[in-house]
């Protein structure tokens, strides 16, 4: 492989060295283009924690992850006042993630019921390089089905791909009801507010709603078999839906709420965990392509600090946790060494068809033209995941003490290295601004 001023130039046998250039010797490890992940809620800096963005796009690039799409959604550390409309929060994010980030990253815009007029803003947005829009039909945030249904026939026509969120929020809040009067008010009480059916119940919904304005749909975070059922339903009917896992659902299960609750809190996640044949689903999901793609949905939730766990019952606590650092890891170690899918479809998954999707074609695969962003990865290494290892801004990982296959040896950001040798070579500010384009 060739690498000239930022890209691939060739990819072929016999290419001459350059005397001038460095040769990178990658015998006996796996040579992979860089990690998409387009499901973070990565914290912006503030005066309090100026380091907060900057640190987890570090983490990134330690797993391997070159470009990170980040939501702005209340709670990431956009100003009340830029919540208010749409492109408002776009802006400030830009403006103050500018120069900060290890990787390249895009933000990712969040549609919300306080927001004015944001249907209008939907083509402006498009217009400036952001082309998904994420709606949740949960949290005090949340839209109802009448404006979803706008939402996406205003992304059909503008281009932009709408994403969902999809919970029913009855459901969910007469199971937060029924689990809090029987007592259960921890981590299992959680778990059992949101069973599959509110999963699937959503996501029903917003597929119908995207297929009666003719628009297209994506579907974040899918975690149950009942879900994918009605996703790889409506795809087999010819209809434009996509659909993401996330590394979690792949690796662990609902026995975690089993645990004691300082444990188990760390596996408040929304969907929360499932039982083992959700997983094996989701695996045929992504063999069969149900499933489009695995990401993360990051949150770097501190335990005493979002989490604030300190026994407050389960509707107080911030649903997610840390993943930034462990997408390719995990998803590798889960899938490859077992046979479930291949490296192939590992690439596929983690970074072509991200790129594809979220308007990125400059990533996502090792062909000449592309950025070289690249991954050298030892598929004969191990290592144990310790949260003391990682560099995320959280103080936990749920796949903490997990023994699993493959190690990343050294990350490139179009050509230049930001991780080798187990540090982080790079600088502040390595990582652009990536303006995305709509698929029209």
């Amino acid at each position: 492989m060739g690498i000239r001023e930022g890209r691939i130039g060739a990819v072929e046998a016999g290419i001459p060295a350059d005397s001038a250039g460095d040769i990178v010797d990658a015998t006996g490890l796996l040579v992979l283009p860089g990690a998409v992940d387009v499901h973070t809620h990565t914290r912006i800096a503030s005066d309090a924690e100026p380091d907060r963005f900057y640190t987890d796009t570090v983490a990134a690039a330690f797993g391997g992850t070159t470009t990170m799409l980040a939501f702005d959604n209340p709670g990431t550390g956009i100003s009340e006042a830029a919540q208010r409309r749409l492109r408002d929060g776009v802006v400030e994010w830009r403006a103050r993630t500018a120069g900060d980030a290890a990787i390249d990253v895009a933000v990712s815009a969040v549609l919300t019921a306080q927001q004015e007029d944001p249907i209008g803003d939907l083509a402006w947005l498009v217009d400036q390089g952001v082309p998904s829009v994420k709606c949740f039909l949960v949290y005090d945030f949340g839209i109802g089905e009448a404006q979803l249904r706008d939402v996406l026939a205003a992304g059909a026509r503008t281009g932009a791909l709408i994403e969902v969120h999809g919970e029913d929020r009855a459901m969910l809040d007469a199971g937060i009801r029924a689990q809090l009067a029987a007592g259960e008010t921890g981590a299992r009480g959680h778990a059992r507010s949101r069973p599959p059916i509110v999963e699937a119940t959503g996501t029903a919904r917003a597929i119908a709603l995207a297929g009666e304005v003719g628009a297209r749909v994506y579907l974040v975070h899918v975690s149950s078999a009942a879900a994918l059922a009605a996703i790889a339903g409506a795809r087999a009917a010819g209809q434009p839906v996509f659909a993401e896992t996330c590394p979690h659902y792949l690796v662990l299960d609902s026995s975690r709420y089993g645990l004691p609750e300082a444990l188990a809190i760390r596996a408040v996640i929304s969907p929360p965990l499932r039982d083992r044949s959700d997983q094996d689903a989701l695996w045929a999901g992504l063999r069969d392509g149900s499933l489009d793609l695995v990401a993360t949905d990051h949150v770097p939730d501190r335990l005493t600090v979002e989490k604030r766990a300190d026994g407050r019952p389960f509707p107080e606590v911030s649903n997610g946790a840390p993943g930034v650092e462990t997408l390719l890891t995990m998803t590798y170690a889960g899938g490859v060494p077992s046979g479930r899918i291949t490296v192939e479809r590992l690439v596929d998954l983690v970074a072509t068809t991200p790129a594809r999707l979220f308007g990125l074609p400059s990533k996502g695969a090792v062909e000449a033209g592309r950025d070289a962003d690249l991954v050298l990865f030892d598929p004969a290494a191990r290592r144990t995941i310790r949260a003391a290892a990682l560099h995320h801004t959280s103080d936990f990982t749920p796949y903490e003490g997990l023994e699993v296959p493959g190690v990343i040896r050294q990350v490139m950001l179009r050509g230049r290295d930001v991780v080798r040798g187990g540090m982080h070579v790079g600088q502040r500010g390595d990582g652009r601004d990536v303006w995305r384009v709509a698929e029209r």
